[in-house]
């Protein structure tokens, strides 16, 4: 499961084509607004949205560039979301702190003219409308069309997905200069941090009570970044067919693979140590055995500013692992 633990064009009426996400494509225009969802989809409203509503992560990425929601959902509370810690939420509706559930009646008395929230290729929709979502809370997309950056190939073109949308929105994007300068120089501390140890093997996991879930490469943007960047991340042979984010692993096997350095998904960091704490077999991977786990930031960020923050500190992970406990 995803949560487990619970590119852009703004096309214009006059306009023809699309492009990959970035502010210097996009135009604000009085009148008509189009922009290019992460499905290909062009969503169209006839004024430029200013009644927002927005899944928290996503919710971050417009607030980075000044654009505030009238209310937002996501799967924790707002406090405990790490992407709204920097941000005013005064004045903002808050529609459900948990997976799946979204209060629509509260919603539609916010007369939304649009909703944004990721799109999910491997699921076929949108976050909060997937398949497990109370039919009730999927009447949310009746109130306004839905549109959101994919959670695809990297996830910096995720990031630069909202960066275009903001401007879309009539953001001034210029205001992130200094967050995306600090992402241009955390990843080139990443890239040399990879290049002096080329050995390095990583894998991605996430502990459950009943299972070791060990994410698939291909299914997660942050962690096919990393192997562009030099990092040597594993894939797991059998991911879940209908569910291809992961292989699902019982915990008796959870040997079966053996990184260097384990990324363990972060989004419950303390509850996910206390459940792998539990499992005899957590520590029959070498890796964790040596004290090599480190958080991994799944599926989360969505602005160059924690991106910077994560991969600096994974930086220095890299930097004091080992590339021979492994196999």
């Amino acid at each position: 499961m995803r949560t487990l633990l619970a590119l852009a064009a703004l096309v214009l009426v006059a306009a023809c084509g699309s492009s990959e996400g970035g502010a210097d494509k996009a135009a604000v225009k009085e009148g008509r607004w189009s922009y290019v969802s992460g499905n290909g989809e062009t969503v169209k409203v006839d004024h430029t949205p200013v009644r927002i509503i927005a899944h928290s992560d996503e919710a971050a990425a417009l607030m980075s560039y000044g654009i505030k929601p009238v209310g937002i959902f996501g799967n924790e509370k707002p406090a405990e979301n790490r992407n709204l810690k920097d941000h005013d939420l005064d004045g903002i509706a808050v529609l459900g702190t948990a997976w799946g559930e979204v209060d629509v009646e509260k919603a539609a008395a916010l007369n939304p003219d649009l909703i944004v929230t990721d799109w999910w290729p491997a699921e076929k929709a949108y976050g909060g409308f997937e398949n497990g979502v109370k039919a009730k809370s999927k009447k949310l997309a009746d109130l306004a069309p839905v549109i959101g950056g994919s959670q695809g190939k990297s996830l910096v073109e995720t990031i630069a997905y909202y960066e275009g949308l903001a401007a879309s929105l009539g953001a001034d994007v210029a205001q992130g200069a200094d967050e995306k300068e600090a992402f241009e120089a955390a990843v080139a501390r990443f890239r040399k941090a990879t290049a002096a140890k080329p050995g390095l093997t990583v894998m991605a996991m996430s502990p459950a009570d009943d299972m070791l879930y060990v994410g698939n490469p291909p299914y997660s943007p942050e962690l096919m970044d990393f192997g562009k960047w030099g990092l040597k991340v594993l894939a797991p042979k059998s991911p879940d067919p209908s569910f291809p984010y992961w292989e699902n692993l019982s915990w008796e096997k959870a040997d079966s693979y053996q990184p260097d350095l384990v990324l363990m998904d972060d989004r419950a960091w303390e509850q996910s140590q206390k459940i792998a704490a539990k499992q005899p077999t957590w520590k029959s991977i070498r890796a964790v055995a040596a004290g090599a786990v480190v958080p991994w930031p799944a599926y989360w960020i969505h602005t160059y500013a924690s991106y910077a923050e994560q991969l600096d500190e994974l930086a220095a992970a890299i930097e004091n692992a080992r590339a021979d406990i492994g196999s």
